[in-house]
């Protein structure tokens, strides 16, 4: 009988525990994922007892406190504190989020803490996103024109500039990314749900004129047409976002086009 095991320095194993302030009263337990590739040792889960009534509310509040308090070497980014960022993109509860707008209170029972899933991990909570960076660099971001650059701004009716809505607010925390089956099977090739998002905001700009360039460039087997509409994008969009959404209309796009 075949018999399929993880490598041997990837089974997580049971790390330390720090127990809480003995006089606290409201104590909430944390479950985080640790790793450091410079020891050499296996991944493991370290315990945390916080006292709920001497932290902030959010799951980000936890871990500034348990880093500056209580272990100073976990590690994982963080900035903003306002959800406007996407630096403390992690996977919490079972699902992609952003730790800063993730209450402590909607989580029942321990909180599990872990890195954005299907990434290879630098350290502890942070994940290497330098593919997604490159993937997005690719569509080339930015305003492509012929028109000679008017002396005051780019003018767009209003219409024109709802047309953005909901692409623009993307803030590249990758949660989406992170969360696509189709994007775990083929992100060598497939540019995945972020990214595509803000392809089709640049394609729908009407600002832009490189939009024949921008889909030319899409029309591939694996960068575009990898997306199932899974949907687990939306659904985990800390935004509010629809990225299959996007995609679908890159699809429908092409599609006219070829008519």
């Amino acid at each position: 009988m075949v018999q399929f095991r993880l490598p041997k320095n990837s089974r997580i194993t049971e790390g330390r525990t720090w127990p809480g302030p003995e006089s606290a009263a409201r104590v909430k337990e944390f479950r985080i994922y640790r790793y450091d590739p410079e020891t050499g040792d296996n991944p493991r889960i370290d315990t945390y007892y916080i006292d709920l009534d001497d932290c902030g509310p959010m799951v980000l509040n936890a871990l500034i406190k348990i880093k500056d308090e209580v272990d100073s070497t976990l590690t994982f980014r963080r900035s903003c504190r306002e959800g406007i960022c996407g630096s403390c993109a992690m996977n919490i509860d079972g699902e992609n989020t952003l730790a800063c707008l993730k209450p402590i209170d909607e989580i029942d029972g321990p909180v599990k803490v872990y890195p954005l899933p299907h990434m290879q991990v630098v350290k502890d909570l942070v994940p290497d996103l330098t593919l997604l960076y490159a993937q997005h660099r690719l569509i080339e971001p930015w305003l492509k024109t012929d028109t000679p650059e008017p002396e005051r701004e780019w003018l767009q009716s209003k219409e024109e500039r709802a047309r953005l809505d909901g692409l623009y607010e993307c803030i590249l925390c990758f949660c989406c990314a992170t969360s696509c089956p189709s994007y775990w099977w083929n992100s060598d090739r497939y540019l995945g749900p972020a990214v595509l998002l803000q392809a089709w905001r640049w394609i729908a700009d009407s600002r832009d004129e490189a939009a024949g360039e921008r889909l030319d460039a899409l029309d591939d087997p694996f960068r575009l047409y990898r997306c199932h509409t899974i949907l687990n994008c939306a659904r985990v969009c800390p935004k509010g976002l629809n990225p299959a959404k996007a995609i679908a209309e890159i699809k429908k796009t092409l599609a006219e086009r070829k008519l």
